[in-house]
């Protein structure tokens, strides 16, 4: 089940669900988060909007009890960053607070100081961090080094180390490639658009 909020990446990533084999429901009324199997929540565009727009189609609350019965909750791109507990990007927001932390700029220069690309866009390597184990996650069976795509500006910082799953380095700087909470699941990068490895992510989650 995707939550359609009114804003996101519905199209590609519901044709990403449906080649792995799986039907698909795009959800706006309660009863059908709460009850999905598996809840998938996308995004583009700046997180202020994306959760007023989640606030006015009264979806917050529906997504965190989905949440507490355990099942799994898969955010993509801005979908993830949504998922912490607040935002800097053109003011300060609130988020879902499901894993605890922050969303910050990326800095406009890379480590030695030269200007770089704002947003981060293109194919960068997944790296475990802190020789994180992929085993049983999302990311099982995908090896380290696996490029994948990304398009963003702003990098989650959780609070807790142990959420980082995997990290890619943008020019000398640590960005959060994904993060996971319990069943709480999160990727920066788009995995619909990341060709063979991207789907298999995908059905790494479906299988959770």
């Amino acid at each position: 089940t995707i939550v359609d909020y009114g804003v996101g990446n519905l199209f590609s990533v519901c044709g990403a669900l449906e080649y792995c084999g799986v039907e698909t429901v795009l959800a706006t009324e309660p009863d059908a988060i709460e009850n999905a199997d598996r809840l998938l929540l996308p995004g583009v565009g700046a997180f202020g909007d994306a959760m007023a727009d989640m606030r006015d189609n009264s979806l917050v609350e529906h997504v965190l009890r989905f949440v507490e019965k355990g099942r799994p909750l898969l955010g993509i791109c801005l979908g993830m960053q949504m998922l912490l507990t607040e935002s800097e990007e053109f003011g300060q927001h609130e988020g879902l607070d499901l894993i605890p932390g922050g969303i910050r700029a990326i800095p406009p220069t890379g480590s030695d100081g030269r200007p770089h690309c704002i947003p981060h866009v293109g194919w960068s390597p997944l790296e475990p961090h802190e020789n994180g184990e992929w085993k049983s996650t999302i990311l099982d069976d995908i090896d380290h080094g696996t490029e994948v795509y990304f398009v963003h500006s702003f990098s989650a910082q959780p609070e807790n180390p142990k959420h980082r799953l995997a990290v890619c380095d943008y020019n000398g700087h640590t960005v959060t490639a994904v993060v996971q909470a319990d069943n709480v699941i999160g990727c920066q990068f788009h995995p619909e658009k990341s060709g063979k490895k991207g789907l298999s992510i995908i059905r790494n989650f479906l299988s959770l």
